[in-house]
Order: structure tokens, then sequence, then C-alpha cells
């Protein structure tokens, strides 16, 4: 038998999985790392980190499945985009990696909107915002001149890692789609863009596709990671398009709702759509995009709520679930970290309005899933104001995902039907993406079919639904309210 192993960096933890040639999972695991916010609007990983994580889940997966390292025949690696790694000539890292989180660069995207945004929506389809990689780096070289200047070697955070492993400077065409210097129209580096920064060209990685090998498994890496030397290692892609795969969004008009860090809703499409509340990628089934909108802080705001005030998931769910639909007047604004769809604001700030004195932590509990799912509507009518054809139906997926609770509230907020499959992560996407470019699978689409298998259904409450389009129109008046408190 033959294995597939894919690896994911998340937010907050990497997860792996391994997959038979038969589509069956046989062991997962994942490693936890923080993320760092060392001032406010800072958010900052150390990519140190993902590599160690690497080493402790595979060997956690061998160990846990009991094969051999020799029979695995593929490994693909994914990771949020955005994340820019930067070292010197050996591939030392230089600084923390800034998190696509971070919201430190408003300076620079306001210089980006005025003097290139011309240029900008043309190649990148884009608008200007602190979770690219352009304006992020644009911060370092005012802020850190002694760093800027030992900079000969810019990657991305999968890149990073699969270069511990296979020594390489690749990256995929969908992840430089994130940096906001490429270029749409010519699928290459964007001369104008990344002249910005005055660097030379040689500190970029290759183009490749995501499907491509980037190399092979070290002697140094299998030492470190218990992995067969000589292993053929994919270049990869994004975890977003591959949570996408894994979900079995392989065609047009289905629809993916991810409830991860951030949360995005992505719709299956024959084109990128421009637009401010869009984040045009193209997928890794030719001639599909998955244009998307997106909230920054979705299951971040209920880590975030959990780690500051103490409790579990499970036992949080369960308090909450006592609580009525509105929390009692309650109401939570997601903007931990600023806000996306459909503000483009990074100065926007979250607040708990409506406080009390009956207020009891669950309903402080359900406030963050409610307005996490409200925040969701938000994006959900970004898209349909574009008029975006979609399915009635969509795919639930990422970790928050796994809340029944949860799931119910957007269910009735957005007023859909959330299906959940048995597995839908991206680390799952990626280890499927190595069998098809093993040719374990014969396309994606076999893929699917193989490996996707539905588990549950969420109807939405019609009754439920009527209350949060009430609560939806004083949730966007609380917006318009703060908005100017919160910039000044």
């Amino acid at each position: 038998m033959k294995y597939l192993l894919g690896i994911d960096f998340g937010g907050g933890a990497s997860k792996a999985t391994l997959l038979s040639d038969e589509g069956r999972i046989v062991a997962t695991n994942t490693v936890e790392y923080p993320t760092h916010y060392p001032q406010a609007g800072f958010a900052e990983q150390q990519p140190e980190d993902w590599y160690a994580a690497t080493k402790r889940t595979i060997g956690a997966l061998l160990a846990k499945s009991g094969i051999s390292a020799s029979e695995i025949t593929a490994i693909s690696l994914d990771a949020a985009t955005h994340t820019a790694v930067l070292t010197d000539e050996d591939f030392h890292v230089l600084r923390p990696a800034i998190y696509w989180t971070d919201s430190r660069s408003v300076e620079e995207v306001a210089f980006l909107k005025t003097d290139y945004g011309a240029v900008i929506e043309k190649q990148v389809l884009h608008q200007p915002d602190t979770i690219w990689t352009l304006p992020q780096l644009l911060w370092v070289r005012k802020h850190e001149p002694e760093i800027w200047g030992k900079i000969r070697r810019v990657m991305f955070a999968k890149d990073f890692v699969r270069h511990q492993l296979t020594g390489d400077f690749v990256t995929d065409e969908i992840e430089a789609q994130g940096s906001m210097f490429f270029d749409y129209t010519t699928m290459g580096w964007s001369e104008e863009l990344f002249g910005l920064l005055g660097l030379p060209k040689s500190v970029l990685p290759e183009l490749v596709k995501p499907y491509a090998i980037a190399g092979h498994v070290t002697a140094a890496a299998a030492a470190d990671t218990g992995l067969a030397e000589g292993t053929p290692v994919l270049c990869g892609t994004t975890d977003t398009v591959m949570e996408v795969f894994a979900s079995g969004a392989v065609s047009r008009g289905q629809m993916t709702i991810k409830l991860a860090t951030a949360g995005r809703i992505c719709v299956m499409t024959e084109r990128a759509y421009p637009d401010r509340n869009l984040i045009n990628y193209s997928h890794v089934v030719d001639g599909l995009w998955y244009p998307g909108t997106a909230t920054k802080s979705c299951a971040a705001s209920f880590r975030w709520f959990r780690d500051t005030f103490g409790g579990d998931y499970k036992e949080l769910d369960q308090q909450a679930a006592d609580i009525p639909v509105g929390c009692d007047g309650l109401m939570f604004h997601p903007y931990l970290n600023g806000e996306l769809t459909p503000y483009a604001d990074p100065r926007l700030r979250g607040s708990f309005i409506g406080i009390r004195s009956g207020h009891t932590k669950a309903h402080f509990t359900r406030a963050v899933l409610e307005g996490v799912a409200l925040s969701m509507l938000d994006c959900k009518t970004a898209l349909e104001n574009l008029q975006i054809p979609h399915e009635a139906t969509a795919v639930a997926i990422g970790g928050g995902a796994a809340s029944r609770l949860w799931r119910q509230i957007l269910s009735d907020a957005l007023g859909m039907t959330l299906v959940v499959h048995e597995h839908s992560d991206s680390s799952f996407g990626s280890a499927m993406f190595a069998g098809v470019a093993a040719g374990i699978f014969a396309s994606c689409e076999d893929a699917v079919r193989r490996c996707v298998k539905e588990v549950s259904r969420t109807v939405p409450n019609a009754a439920n639904t009527a209350q949060y389009a009430a609560l939806f129109e004083k949730y966007r008046k609380v917006h318009d309210v703060l908005a100017d408190v919160y910039h000044a």
C-alpha cells in the first residue's frame, strides 16, 4: 500500500494527515505554536516554530500509524498565504514572520492606494490592505533598516518549511497571488510593484505549479523528521485552496464557508471578480477561481475569548446553547485586528455592546459566536450584491465547523443549509493533492469522489433567520456609530 502525507501550517497549529491510496485517513496529528502580539495591531510567528512542529508531528504520525517512512509516496505542504519569511543568503531567518492578521502597515497601505492604486487594481485584482506582503515589507524597510540590508531571500511560510526538508527555493503561483507583487496579466512577478521595495529580483523564489516536485527529502531532514531520504515533496500551495479542494468544491457554483482563524466564504467561478470586497485566487482545478469574502477574526475571536476568560470549547459551547438568540441584548463585533469584508478597515476594533447586570459568561460566549456569524452574513451579502451565482447549500469547513451550536447559529444567520464532510481540513486536501500529483488519483475530481464523504447537514430555522435579519440591521448600525471612535 502507498501513503500520502499532507501538512498544514495554520494560525495556531500545524496539522498533518496520512492518507492511504484507498482514500482512507490512517493517522492525523496536531502540534500548536503561538502567535505573538508584541504591540497593538502586531501579529507575528516564529518560522522556526513551524519546522519544530513538523518534526514533532511527523514522528507522531509514524508512531501512530506503524507504517515505514519509505511507504510514503509523496508529501505536500500548505499554509496561510501573505506570510513572508525574510532570510539571509544562507536561509537564516532575520526576524519573525509578519502574520497576515497584522495591521501595522496602515501608512504603507495609504501610500499604495494613493500612488499605485490603478496599477494594483490592474495587475493584482485586489485593493491594498494590511494583509498583503507588499505593505508589510514596506513597513520593514522603513522601520527596521538594519534587518532590511541583510535580506537575500523572501520566502513564504510553507516554502520555508519545505526548504528545510529539501533545500529548494521555489513557490507556487497561487501563493504568489497573495503577495501584492504578482501580476495576473503576465502570471509572473510584477516588475513595477516589486520594484517599489528596491530589492533585486534574485531574492524571489522561482514560480512553479502547485503540483510540481520541488525537491526530495535530504539526508539531514530525514534525520530530523524520520522521513525517508529521497521522498518527493510537492511545491504545494495555500491553505484555503486546499480546504476548498478537501471540501469537494471542484465545480462552478459550489460554495464553502470557513470557520478558521479567519472566516471566509468562497464561490467556485470561471473567472476572477475584481472588487474591493473580494479576494481572488485561482483554483488548483484548471479554469476555476474561488473569489471570496473574509472576516479577519473568526475562530480567532473564540480562541481569544477562551484564552482570556478561561474554559474549554466543549464547556463553553454547552453553556452558550442555553442562551436565546440575540443573547438578551448583548452583541459582539469581531474586529479584534481590524476587518476585511465589507469595510477593508484595519483600524476597526472589537466590542461588546449592550451589557446588562443579568448577563453571564454564557451570554458573552454566545455573543462571540453570533457576532462572527453576523460578520459572515456581511460577507455573504457582499457576494450577493455582486450577483455571483452559487448553490443554496454550502460546505462548512475549518475548526469552528466542529461545533454543532456554531454551525446552527451560522446556518440560521445565513439562511443556508450547511454540509459537513468527514474530513475537510487543508492537511487532508494536501494529502489528496499529493495523490493527484503522484498519479494515485486520476484527477482532482477523482480524488473528491474517492475521499470526500458527507456526515451531516444543518438546516436553518426560519424563525431564527428572521430574528438574525433584524439583529443584523442593529449590528451594522453599531459599526457605523463606532467606526469614527476607533479611527480617532
